[in-house]
């Protein structure tokens, strides 16, 4: 068969070249075509309406593609916004095309894998979703029990991909390359606090500076390390960083930062494998870090802060926005979101977690419960089994 797979981001494009080798394990003659843009990953409207006109040509480009390819499976992994486009388009021109020309012997069909959150916001997508899309692949357990209870939604929860990434690099990593990357860091034996501020620029720009005031303030004997971004260069962190620490003696403070070159999820698993504890911007990092044992604070700073933090109440419909927490239901780790996120808290939650053996250990304890809900890994061989038709 042929497989048409879309995918926009970073997490997305490494989920999808796992789901694509298990595809291959499982349809020997399977062809792939993958459509990969992070350049039109936009957030906000403000943002997709700078770069309408970016985003519309890549649309049609796809679209283009898509048509060309005649796909039987057209695979969506995350990236909503762009692929509940595609999903529509294909389901009322290219599958009802092949139907009609084949008289049904050939029915191309939609896969959704890692649907889009809308347990948190934009609850409408699912009424599109349920027009648009054949199967819906969850890596989130409560999202079963969501979609069944609110819309009666039959999906499936094939595993945590997270899980298999995470194993992977345990089984590869050997103590020579752990030795490598300390040296290529410049890193001694004191304890490491890994800074994880997002993969954007503007989280960038606003969580970075908080997290190094934070740890300023802590003080003692630590190496601060910086996990860097993709397309993110090393004047961009330095602009940051200067601006953020002018005005004070930070000389010797400065000395204590490294910023970790961005070489794929191993270099972030690599920083958290050597990490005592970490400051992480909320996303897949918050999962990657639980899984990986480290305490964590989870920071998010927003402009308005304590506007967002009172909208936030009346626009998400879940009480947390860490993966960790969400999975657990309840909370795990301190989560310091838009208002919440103040120094004097993130100060007292960082001292907590490098400083105080109780608090490191509850979170331990927790991730431990958060990851039996997870089960087993092997979500790339399931999912891929679903898209295939094996199962």
């Amino acid at each position: 068969m042929r497989y048409f797979v879309i995918a926009g981001e970073p997490s997305g494009d490494l989920h999808a070249g796992h789901l694509m080798d298990a595809i291959r394990q499982e349809d020997v003659q399977a062809e792939i075509r993958y459509w990969y843009r992070p350049d039109l990953a936009y957030m906000g409207f403000v943002s997709v309406a700078m770069h309408l006109g970016a985003i519309l040509r890549g649309m049609k480009e796809c679209r283009q593609a898509i048509a060309d390819f005649r796909p039987d499976r057209l695979v969506l992994v995350d990236y909503p916004g762009f692929n509940l486009d595609m999903a529509a388009w294909f389901r009322g021109h290219v599958a009802a095309q092949e139907t009609a020309v084949d008289s049904g012997a050939r029915t191309p069909k939609v896969v959704y894998y890692i649907p889009p959150k809308v347990w948190a916001w934009k609850e409408g997508r699912v009424s599109r979703m349920k027009r648009c899309v054949d199967s819906v692949l969850c890596i989130l357990p409560f999202e079963v029990e969501w979609y069944a209870r609110r819309h009666g939604y039959q999906v499936d929860y094939v595993g945590n991909p997270t899980l298999d990434e995470v194993a992977a690099f345990r089984q590869t990593l050997t103590r020579e390359e752990e030795e490598q990357w300390r040296r290529s860091l410049l890193l001694d034996d004191a304890p490491v606090l890994a800074l994880m501020p997002g993969s954007r620029r503007q989280e960038i720009e606003r969580n970075l500076p908080l997290m190094l005031h934070a740890a300023a303030e802590v003080g003692g004997d630590v190496q601060l390390v910086i996990a860097s971004a993709p397309g993110m260069s090393g004047h961009f962190y330095d602009g940051v960083m200067a601006h953020a620490l002018e005005g004070k003696d930070y000389e010797a403070f400065r000395r204590k930062i490294v910023l970790a070159p961005c070489q794929g999820s191993r270099s972030s698993f690599l920083l958290l494998h050597c990490a005592r504890a970490a400051l992480v911007t909320s996303g897949t990092a918050t999962l990657e870090t639980a899984i990986m044992g480290v305490p964590q604070v989870v920071c998010y700073a927003m402009r308005c802060g304590r506007m967002v933090s009172w909208l936030r109440r009346l626009v998400l419909k879940v009480p947390y926005v860490s993966l960790v927490n969400l999975i657990a239901g309840h909370e795990v780790v301190p989560e310091l979101v838009a208002g919440d996120l103040t120094p004097a808290r993130l100060r007292h939650e960082l001292r907590g977690i490098l400083l105080d053996d109780v608090c490191r250990a509850r979170q331990k304890e927790g991730y431990a419960r958060m990851m039996s809900m997870l089960g087993e890994p092997g979500a790339p061989r399931r999912a891929a089994a679903l898209v295939t038709g094996r199962i």
